[in-house]
């Protein structure tokens, strides 16, 4: 039975985040203009426990479920898009080890989690790297450790992170893992080289492992990776998405309400009172509702994904069953994909319509919310995601969980 973002807790949790949420949008525009990276903001986060709201409560986290925590992650997206994309890896690496085979290694994982450690991402590879590739390496050091070696690209959030999670390839057996690098060593080098138009602040860039220790606790066989990971990441960006969305009725309702002039044309003497603008914010408005019901849709379909998970740990399901549980949730991420970037993209700039020239004011900086919104929307690009449904509908054709990026072969 899936567990609905409903009750108490999610009540207690908004009562707790929101304050630190409204202090991260009070800054928001002014950080996106200035490329201030927000440590401040991701530390107080990280302190509040946030980082750890899905870690269950027997283990000092929050307990809440995949509804709730995506609900709360809109809120966030709608202050500062930037930090809830940054998270992204964190919280996809936590939910990695909520359904890894219970013990002292699992335990020790959700310990960091409830002290406010994070977790960044590193694993793109970029350049003549084939399809499929994996050049970052780890090889033993021949002292019952391992070291890691290559660069990475895309690692978003891993400036403010603790630990690394990356993809790699073991040179000793040949098998890709996830090697969870700790980031405070002298061989891991992070640099915030992205240079995209909109989500400027997300830490995002080069990561560089030069001769890195890792644990060999530390390295995780990416075969037994939660299987809707894909699905998860793809629900962060919808979260951005649909925060952008939130944000833009805001600021621009905000902006209409405050204009002071008019035109001679216009359908009333004062902006805030024409029918045809507010018009214009409504549409925005319904278009940030719809977009906030699907991101609670999609993560229906993963608490679903989520509880399968357990139950087949459980032997009370079939690993048909599981099968189908994480096609469900794969589905529906997909399918949100397709309709969220153009509504998202399309309100945004229909906002823009509710006011003047002025609107488009780099002192106003209201133009960073589809670029936020546009930059989200390229990543995975939903136009392979429509042909996969399609092919999903007409032939039964399953929807891949995995897939990656690279040089043509």
């Amino acid at each position: 039975m899936t567990v609905l973002a409903t009750g108490n807790r999610l009540n207690q949790l908004k009562a707790r985040f929101t304050p630190l949420f409204e202090q991260i949008a009070a800054g928001a525009a002014e950080r996106d203009r200035s490329g201030e990276l927000p440590y401040e903001q991701v530390a107080q986060l990280a302190a509040a426990g946030f980082g750890a709201i899905r870690v269950p409560e027997s283990h000092g986290g929050a307990g809440a479920t995949l509804p709730e925590l995506f609900e709360l992650f809109v809120d966030l997206a709608a202050a500062d898009s930037n930090i809830a994309q940054a998270l992204r890896a964190h919280f996809a690496f936590v939910e990695d080890r909520l359904i890894a085979t219970p013990g002292p290694g699992r335990d020790k994982w959700l310990a960091r989690f409830v002290d406010g450690e994070l977790v960044g991402n590193s694993w793109t590879e970029v350049g003549t790297v084939k399809v499929g590739d994996v050049i970052t390496k780890v090889t033993p050091d021949g002292e019952g450790g391992f070291k890691i070696n290559g660069t990475k690209y895309y690692s978003t959030g891993s400036i403010f992170a603790d630990w690394l999670d990356t993809y790699a390839e073991r040179t000793d057996t040949g098998k890709r893992v996830i090697a969870a690098v700790n980031r405070h060593q002298p061989g891991v080098e992070l640099a915030d080289d992205w240079d995209g138009f909109g989500q400027r602040t997300t830490g995002t860039g080069t990561s560089t492992f030069t001769d890195a220790i890792v644990a060999e606790e530390d390295l995780i066989d990416f075969d037994t990776r939660f299987k809707y990971q894909t699905a998860f990441y793809q629900q962060v960006l919808l979260a951005v998405l649909a925060g952008s969305a939130k944000a833009a009725e805001r600021d621009f309702a905000a902006e209409l309400k405050a204009r002071k002039r008019t035109f001679s044309h216009a359908a009333a003497n004062v902006a805030a009172e024409d029918p045809q603008l507010l018009q214009v914010i409504g549409e925005v408005s319904a278009a940030a509702f719809a977009a906030a019901g699907t991101v609670e849709r999609v993560s229906q379909s993963l608490q679903g994904a989520y509880e399968s998970a357990l139950a087949l740990q459980a032997g009370q399901i079939s690993l048909e069953d599981d099968e189908a549980a994480n096609d469900a949730a794969e589905l529906a991420s997909a399918q949100a994909q397709v309709v969220l970037t153009p509504l998202v993209l399309n309100a945004i700039t229909h906002a823009f319509d509710a006011l003047a020239a002025s609107a488009t004011s780099v002192s106003k900086n209201l133009d960073r919310h589809w670029r936020n919104a546009r930059t989200a929307g390229n990543h995975n690009p939903w136009v392979f995601k429509a042909r996969l449904i399609g092919d999903l509908a007409v032939n039964g054709t399953e929807l891949p969980r995995v897939w990656a990026i690279g040089a043509s072969k």
